[in-house]
């Protein structure tokens, strides 16, 4: 396996399951995407292979929602289970091959604990479990997505600093390097701490980059600035498109909001690892890979 190096800026994809459902999936459902490791496998390469296409570097897989206890709802055991998650990783994999490139890394998703919940919490975080409870929880999916040998773990959209601890101690011993974004909403993890404290994780050998990510795209600059201060390692900055959800009528609201010039002021600085989340689709990165390239575009 190569080694992941952040040595040179590097394009994220975009939202994974946006993808999804504008090729017709629908993913109102607790397993979000990965529901279609299982029923639509073939759907998931041909995503991430428009995000290869698009200009991406890096593939992140579908297994942000995926969890023993997600699956067991399902009556899948856990070898089965194990088995989806691996395939996260493998079909991000053959994407690469669908679409062949200088770089096709592969990033394995592990989400929050809110994010199996399906309920929100995920932009929340104090869920009520202990430091050993969140333990417990997270590294049999780290362990089982280290298995399928990822090039890096990508530790997204973590809403609190205590389970970003969690994490960061149980990827140490797994030897695959990792990153870590939060979620955030001004100067503040989405839990309501100072980011400067978060940020500080990045002085852990496991962390290989550190930043934001499912945010709004006017909080990256400044939280980029504040990760800079605390860090000289990468920077990661992928948000959300700047749209905003109606959880009420289960909708989409206002205008994206996520530009080219946005992303050369994020690589300008720190940046290494920039890309999309929530509604951000190929088109959208395919603008940003140019704007990385082209700082006069």
């Amino acid at each position: 396996m190569r080694e992941f190096r952040v040595d040179q800026p590097l394009v994220l994809d975009g939202g994974l399951a946006t993808e999804l459902e504008a090729m017709g999936h629908e993913l109102a459902d607790a397993l979000w995407s990965a529901r279609l490791l299982a029923d639509a496998p073939e759907e998931i390469v041909a995503a991430h292979a428009a995000f290869y296409r698009a200009g991406a570097d890096v593939a992140t897989t579908a297994s942000y929602q995926a969890s023993f206890e997600g699956f067991a709802e399902r009556g899948l055991d856990r070898a089965g289970a194990a088995r989806l998650m691996r395939r996260s990783v493998e079909l991000a994999r053959l994407a690469g091959e669908v679409e062949p490139g200088e770089h096709r890394w592969v990033a394995a998703s592990i989400g929050p604990y809110g994010a199996t919940l399906a309920d929100g919490s995920e932009y929340r975080g104090d869920y009520g479990l202990t430091p050993q409870q969140l333990r417990e929880f997270h590294l049999p999916r780290l362990e089982t997505l280290a298995e399928a040998a990822p090039d890096v773990l990508a530790l997204e959209t973590i809403p609190d600093l205590e389970e970003a601890r969690v994490l960061v101690e149980a990827v140490a011993g797994l030897g695959i390097p990792a990153w870590l974004s939060f979620t955030v909403e001004g100067d503040r993890t989405r839990g309501g701490q100072p980011l400067s404290e978060a940020f500080a994780l990045a002085e852990s050998d496991a962390v290989t980059a550190i930043g934001i990510n499912c945010s709004d795209p006017e909080d990256v600059l400044p939280a980029l600035e504040i990760a800079r201060a605390a860090t000289e390692k990468p920077l990661v900055a992928y948000p959300n498109s700047g749209e905003g959800w109606d959880a009420e009528h289960h909708a989409w609201t206002g205008d994206p909001r996520l530009s080219p010039r946005q992303a050369r002021r994020w690589r300008e600085a720190g940046a290494m690892l920039v890309g999309g989340c929530c509604r951000v689709r190929p088109e959208d990165i395919t603008a940003v890979a140019e704007a990385l390239l082209d700082p006069e575009s």
